[in-house]
């Protein structure tokens, strides 16, 4: 067989009642199940080669926040209204500024209401 070396992993099974993985799940927070166990175990555990992404923090929140998306048409109104400014179509007063800057800062809430469902910081 190869060589072995200090970055080959061998993958360990536990089992645990149902509070117990709940309890680690609590204790771990942001890091994934792997990185906190060893971080418990080792005084020197082996940093991650990629990036741990979280599952869906709040799916109720989520669900809900797709689905109010997919009965508005706000992103087929915001691509009209960048065709119709970009082909000079469209009449520019201070209340469409106005609107467009309020449909704007709704994407902008919306995007963040999306990063906190999936349990990332949002950045503003």
């Amino acid at each position: 067989m190869g060589e072995e070396t200090d970055d080959y992993t061998v993958p360990f099974s536990l089992r645990l009642t149902r509070a117990q993985r709940q309890q680690l799940d609590e204790d771990a927070g942001s890091k994934s199940m792997g990185e906190y166990v060893r971080s418990r175990l080792f005084t020197n555990p082996t940093p991650l080669k990629h990036a741990f992404r979280r599952p869906v923090q709040n799916e109720q929140a989520l669900t809900q926040l797709l689905g109010a998306l997919g009965k508005g048409r706000l992103s087929s109104n915001l691509n009209q209204i960048a065709k119709a400014i970009h082909t000079g179509s469209y009449p520019a007063s201070p209340e469409t500024e106005t609107a467009i800057l309020a449909a704007c800062a709704e994407v902008s809430d919306i995007r963040a209401s999306v990063l906190e469902a999936l349990g990332y910081e949002a950045v503003k």
